[in-house]
């Protein structure tokens, strides 16, 4: 029997010469989620200028030591006070207002007494001010490439005045359903018909990804209506093409003799992992290719763990292979695992002490959705791992 290639093996090989597939300019307003293509450098100095950090006094630490402060005006936000501040002035200064030069404290607000303009105080100012470049210096890099832009680094490169940004160009991936038994969401099922659910579950989890999504249907086991799809992903110029179902050795499993026939470069099609075992991997001219199970557990799974850091990849993430599993204790004992990777789908609490515990659903048939829609993690055991113990630590993986 041939020996089946380890998960973080075919992982390597999965993103074994990815690159960016090149970029683009985006408008700030529509970058979130789009990854960068390449450093960004801040246009201006956050704040531009030193700006108090309170509500209150701009003054001079010694003057007001030595006796009553005339105030002589204010410092509004966007509107500054014009002048240095003399000797023994201070002025009325608001939140993000620039600092007049000469003062070097602010008394906050409700420590200020202020009689016949005369200014004393209750209690001694503090710095309370943001020094000119506190944030970020004109001319440095503050998001590098490789980030991808959520709420935070959307803020953070409005800040920097760019109103684009150069972005990767979104990965294009068409997926093909296959099986007799398959119709789509809405329709009347036979009496030994499903419905097709993969494909919106890998889709959603390819456009969290960054992709671009082209879903091409369902497709007969048919060898003809198989390569009829393959032939529409090539037309859509798709950079991944996901297969569903057919992957494995049945008499109508007919995915891969179908890819084959169409010039598939087979790199791999079986691997140390439950849910997903048969999983293909190979290359049709430019296009990548990943054949996920047919069981719905089994096809969110590898998607979870292949598809999503492929496409990282393809955007140019270096982290995109990383390691994102962290520890956690087991709520349940578990038996000795066998020759594969176990991805036990869990749900989590936390104990008394804050810890995150795992608890593996009672039932982990590849087929059961409910079980997965319940869970919000993926307990790993490892091939050949001992028994594990309630209250031992194991790895998860968090389901988005």
């Amino acid at each position: 029997m041939d020996k089946l290639l380890s998960v973080p093996d075919a992982l390597a090989r999965v993103l074994a010469g990815t690159s960016r597939l090149g970029e683009e300019s985006t408008p700030l307003a529509r970058a979130r989620g789009r990854t960068l293509a390449a450093d960004l450098v801040a246009r201006r100095s956050q704040p531009p200028v030193a700006v108090s950090a309170m509500d209150g006094f701009a003054l001079r630490a010694a003057d007001l030591a030595a006796g009553p402060l005339r105030v002589v005006g204010e410092s509004a936000a966007g509107h500054s006070y014009g002048a240095a501040l003399k000797p023994g002035e201070a002025i009325r200064i608001f939140t993000g207002a620039p600092v007049p030069e000469g003062a070097d404290a602010i008394l906050l607000q409700e420590d200020a007494i202020v009689a016949d303009g005369a200014l004393t105080a209750g209690a001694p100012p503090g710095p309370h001010i943001r020094g000119a470049g506190l944030d970020f210096h004109e001319g440095a890099v503050a998001l590098f490439a490789g980030v991808r832009l959520g709420p935070a680094e959307l803020a953070l490169a409005a800040a920097m005045n760019h109103a684009a940004v150069p972005v990767a160009r979104r990965p294009r991936v068409a997926i093909i359903a296959s099986g007799d038994e398959l119709v789509p969401p809405g329709a009347e099922p036979g009496p030994s018909q499903i419905i097709s659910c993969n494909n919106l579950a890998v889709a959603a989890i390819a456009e969290d990804a960054g992709a671009e999504v082209i879903d091409l249907g369902i497709f007969r086991d048919d060898l003809a209506a198989l390569e009829r799809g393959i032939g529409l992903a090539r037309e859509a110029r798709a950079d991944v093409l996901v297969t569903l179902g057919g992957a494995s050795v049945g008499d109508r499993d007919l995915l891969r003799p179908a890819l084959a026939r169409q010039g598939m470069s087979l790199d791999f099609w079986k691997i140390a992992m439950r849910p997903g075992k048969p999983l293909i991997h190979g290359a049709l001219g430019d296009a990548r290719i990943l054949g996920l199970p047919g069981n719905p557990v089994a096809s969110f799974v590898c998607a979870l763990v292949f598809l999503a850091p492929l496409l990282r990849a393809l955007q140019g993430d270096p982290d995109a292979g990383a390691e994102r599993t962290e520890t956690a204790i087991a709520g349940s004992a578990l038996p000795a695992n066998k020759g594969r990777r176990d991805y036990m789908r869990a749900r989590l609490a936390l104990d008394e002490n804050g810890n995150v515990v795992a608890t593996p659903q009672p039932l982990q048939d590849s087929s059961l959705l409910t079980e997965l829609a319940q869970s919000q993690a993926l307990l790993i055991r490892e091939p050949g791992a001992p028994p594990l113990a309630s209250g031992d630590p194991c790895r998860i993986l968090r389901l988005p």
